[in-house]
């Protein structure tokens, strides 16, 4: 592995939250809800916030879907904002470090096939 230059940015990933509300406000109280991770070149963790929020609330969107109804995605705001150091790989866009039991030895319980991976579900329905 080669050393990684420092530069005058630092690269920060914000995890952002938006919740999907559909017809009137009062419709239902759970949303679906989606957690969008953006990668941010900033000098200072308060420069790539404010970036974070800029990008969150210019996200902002309403549309018509096949019912007729108001769809509103709406920015609820920052869940998390991560300074991606040298310690990260320069194709890195998150992380998370915490404990689990044994994952190698349940390694087939916690990892789902490739059929129940987001971007495989996702092809197959727009084919059909």
């Amino acid at each position: 592995m080669q050393p990684r230059r420092m530069t005058d940015t630092s690269r920060f990933a914000a995890k952002l939250l938006f919740q999907y509300r559909v017809g009137k406000p009062a419709n239902s109280k759970f949303r679906i809800c989606e957690e969008r991770i953006v990668v941010l070149r900033k000098n200072t963790p308060e420069s790539a916030l404010s970036e974070a929020n800029r990008i969150g609330e210019s996200s902002q969107t309403d549309f018509l879907n096949d019912e007729g109804e108001t769809v509103a995605i709406e920015f609820v705001g920052v869940l998390d904002l991560m300074n991606l150091g040298l310690e990260s790989e320069p194709n890195e866009v998150w992380y998370e470090i915490k404990t689990m039991l044994r994952p190698v030895e349940r390694r087939k319980k916690l990892i789902p096939p490739k059929e129940k991976l987001s971007a495989f579900r996702i092809d197959r329905v727009r084919l059909d």
